[in-house]
This record gives C-alpha cells, sequence and structure tokens, in this order.
C-alpha cells in the first residue's frame, strides 16, 4: 500500500536516465516529484501517460534552473514546505562541457559546478531537513565513470562529479545515525541525447568495442540500480558508488 505523503523527488526528470527513473519509479509504485529546467508539451505529455497508467500514485512537479541558486532554494522550499514526507532524492541533473583544461575558462568551471556540485548540494541540504523530520531516506547521486577513470577534454565535468562523489561519502558518514543513507551511481556509456552529442559515432565505435559486454547501456539499466538503492532491498548500503559501466 502507497503511503500517499511519502514522495521521492527526481532532478533533471525529463529526458535520459532521469526520464527512465521516474518511468521506473511510477510503475514500482512511488509517488514522485519531477523537477526539471522548463516545462514542455512532451515531457507534460508524458507524465499524463504515467498518471493515467498509474493511477494509484501522485505526480507532483517543480520547474527549476539549477545555474540559478536562489530558484533552486525557493523550489526545494516549496517542496519541503509542502506537507509531504520525501523518502528519496535522486540529484541526476547535469551537464558536460568539452574542452582541453587549457581552453576551459572559470565562467565555464563555475557553471559546470554550479549544475553538478553546488545546485545539487543545496537542494540536497534543503530535503534532509524533511528527511530529519522522519529519520528516514536514501539519496542518490548520478555521478559519472569520469569522476574516477581520465577523460581527455573533461576536466570541468571530471572534476565536479569527483567533488558530489567527495560529498555523498561525507554526509553519509553525518547523516547514518539518522537512517538516511546516501550513495552515487556512475555510468558508463550510456544511450542517451547527452552521449550522441558529446562523441562522435567513430568514438562510439571505439569505446564499445573496448568494453567487456561490447554494447552501450541502456537508460534503464541504471534507473533499475537506482530504484534498488533508494529501496529498502539496500538498507545496509551507504557511503558508497556502483558504477555501471559495461566493463570498462
Amino acid at each position: 500500500m502507497i503511503n500517499s505523503e511519502e514522495f521521492v523527488v527526481v532532478t533533471g526528470s525529463n529526458k535520459g536516465i532521469g526520464k527512465s527513473i521516474v518511468k521506473s519509479l511510477a510503475e514500482n509504485g512511488s509517488n514522485i516529484w519531477v523537477c526539471s529546467r522548463k516545462k514542455s508539451e512532451e515531457f507534460t505529455n508524458f507524465l499524463n501517460e504515467l498518471r493515467t497508467n498509474n493511477v494509484q500514485i501522485k505526480i507532483n512537479e517543480s520547474y527549476f534552473d539549477l545555474l540559478n541558486i536562489d530558484d533552486v532554494k525557493k523550489s526545494a522550499l516549496q517542496i519541503i514546505n509542502s506537507g509531504k514526507k520525501i523518502v528519496g532524492l535522486v540529484n541526476n541533473a547535469g551537464m558536460i562541457h568539452n574542452a582541453s583544461f587549457q581552453m576551459t575558462s572559470t565562467k565555464v568551471f563555475k557553471e559546470v559546478f554550479d549544475v553538478n556540485f553546488f545546485s545539487p548540494a543545496v537542494l540536497t541540504q534543503y530535503i534532509i531537513k524533511n528527511m530529519l523530520i522522519n529519520k528516514k531516506g536514501s539519496i542518490v547521486n548520478i555521478s559519472s565513470t569520469a569522476a574516477f577513470d581520465s577523460v581527455e577534454g573533461r576536466s570541468a565535468y571530471s572534476s565536479s562529479k569527483a567533488a558530489m562523489e567527495s560529498l555523498s561519502k561525507v554526509i553519509s558518514s553525518e547523516l547514518g545515525k539518522f537512517n538516511i543513507r546516501i550513495n552515487c551511481v556512475a555510468p558508463g556509456i550510456i544511450d542517451t541525447d547527452m552521449l550522441k552529442k558529446n562523441h562522435s559515432k567513430e568514438n562510439l565505435k571505439i569505446v564499445t568495442e573496448s568494453l567487456s559486454l561490447e554494447r552501450i547501456g541502456k537508460p534503464t539499466e541504471i534507473a533499475d540500480v537506482v530504484l534498488f538503492l533508494l529501496s529498502s532491498k539496500s538498507s545496509y548500503i551507504t557511503g558508497q558508488t556502483i558504477r555501471i559501466d559495461g566493463g570498462m
């Protein structure tokens, strides 16, 4: 039986991995608070279809830009003051920048860190306030194998994900006594629009052939692990990172 007041918050809900996570949560009976930068007809149709196919769940919506931390704070306050119990948070939204370190400006570094680190950190601080009241919660941060493996041209992206990895370990040790768990998922090469925009077909072919499984991963394969980490089936797992990379 679903608790009508318990919600999982998911950022970057409107495409790729985030969209797959939302669909998986809905199909498994979770109430969801979807977060995205902006509303679109396609996303609205997607959510309406989920509501029709899963009538027992509730889906709430918030729209904010992670480049605007004040906007993030305002939306976070609306979520935690809604009277709902936030039992899960998935920090999925992110951005990539491709350039050599020498050609990456301070402005770009700040933008990438705002989206991939600072805004998720602020949102997490607010959501934790709700979880502390209920002494219950699971947070999953979507990291990247780039946080550990050197990727040429990804200095800003890789370092922002490494920062989130480190933060996740620290807060997991601080909050374990309150029954709040924090883990990371580090996807490798996953079939998303972001992947296609940042890799040529030739490069993808070379990378794919080097993988143990010799194929690109699916967003659903990330969603399955996220769902596990949000559930009670992972109740003794915290402060960890699970790589989902096809054997890089």
